[in-house]
């Protein structure tokens, strides 16, 4: 099982919505075939898995077990079920690492494998398959995207300069790892200021792998058109108080200003499909995140060798990291938005 999600996490950025998926096929303790779910659209792990194994193999297909991480699936959906691939095949055992939520599988697929006399054995590993896909989980069984925030600082705690200047704090291996984290949510979020004084391109190009949806708030829609954000080569939304409209690659959502901003976001968001959010500031955007309570993870990169003294102070998710990591002169602290005893 443990190599299951070693290959599953081979299609991380490649395969949302759909979750990351791994199987390895065991003919008496040696492994016969290898597969996971590459892209979106594409084969399922279990059928990579199959076609993996070799030509002289293939008699012992029935005679093996299948390790997969999630619930194979039942239903048809961009592919056939792959539970009745399992049972054509006439595998004897499948063994799972956990129960897939989403509502259209949720113990169908285990329950026709029981039905077609196959043993089944579920939730071997099952919290390290379940972390696997924690944005599936959480937008399948809370109705809301996975959130992650991100922000730099420097050593003395400061997220920007008191002008108007960009301030460059971390460092060009925390920016590619930056771009990777991209790669692997849904969509970014950023706050007007962020858009104005950075005009990012809000893409993961230091990385290979699809771009996020990009999103904004813009309460009075006062960012101008010239901005990245609105070059139309990816979509991006805007959230604002002002209009609800949609040009090609550009969607203007329009919330509420007697309601809670960031519930708004969060509901739209799911409404939209989109299973992680990915804040990347700035400082009140995050600072309301926190104050909100919607947040899944904070991933907070520290320069330490950058002081400024004057400065806007960087926000506090008001627990302790549970690790940290060190990439030159940068440290990157990781947290979790887990009750503080």
């Amino acid at each position: 099982m443990q190599r299951c999600i070693e290959l599953a996490l081979l299609g991380s950025g490649n395969v949302a919505p759909n979750p990351m998926v791994g199987a390895v096929l065991v003919y008496e303790n040696r492994i016969i075939g290898e597969g996971w779910h590459k892209k979106y659209g594409g084969p399922h792990a279990e059928v990579n898995c199959l076609d993996s194994v070799s030509e002289t193999d293939i008699p012992l297909i029935a005679g093996s077990t299948l390790y997969v991480s999630l619930e194979p699936c039942a239903h048809f959906g961009k592919t056939p079920p792959c539970a009745d691939l399992i049972i054509k095949n006439k595998i004897h055992k499948v063994v799972i690492g956990s129960r897939d939520p989403f509502t259209e599988v949720n113990g169908k697929g285990i329950e026709k494998l029981k039905n077609a006399g196959i043993e089944v054995m579920n939730g071997v590993l099952e919290n390290e398959c379940i972390e696997l896909n924690k944005r599936f989980f959480v937008f399948h069984t809370q109705q809301r995207p996975y959130i992650i925030l991100k922000w730099a600082q420097t050593a003395d705690g400061k997220i920007a300069g008191n002008t108007n200047e960009r301030l460059l704090i971390s460092n060009e291996y925390a920016n590619r790892l930056v771009h990777q984290w991209r790669s692997e949510e849904a969509a970014i979020l950023i706050g007007t200021n962020t858009a104005l004084l950075d005009d990012p391109s809000l893409t993961n190009r230091l990385w290979k792998g699809n771009d996020p949806v990009r999103m904004v708030l813009d309460k009075e829609l006062r960012l101008p058109l010239h901005l990245k954000l609105f070059d139309r080569l990816q979509k991006t939304i805007v959230f604002n108080f002002i209009k609800q409209e949609e040009n090609t690659n550009i969607i203007y959502h329009k919330i509420n200003r007697q309601e809670n901003i960031i519930q708004q976001i969060r509901d739209a968001s799911y409404r939209l499909g989109l299973q992680s959010i990915l804040v990347e500031g700035g400082a009140q955007l995050l600072r309301s995140f926190i104050d909100a309570g919607v947040w899944d993870e904070a991933r907070i990169i520290c320069n330490e060798e950058l002081t400024i003294t004057n400065g806007l102070n960087a926000p506090s998710p008001g627990r302790q990291p549970e690790r940290n990591e060190k990439l030159v002169s940068d440290t990157i602290f990781y947290y979790t938005n887990k009750p503080v005893n």
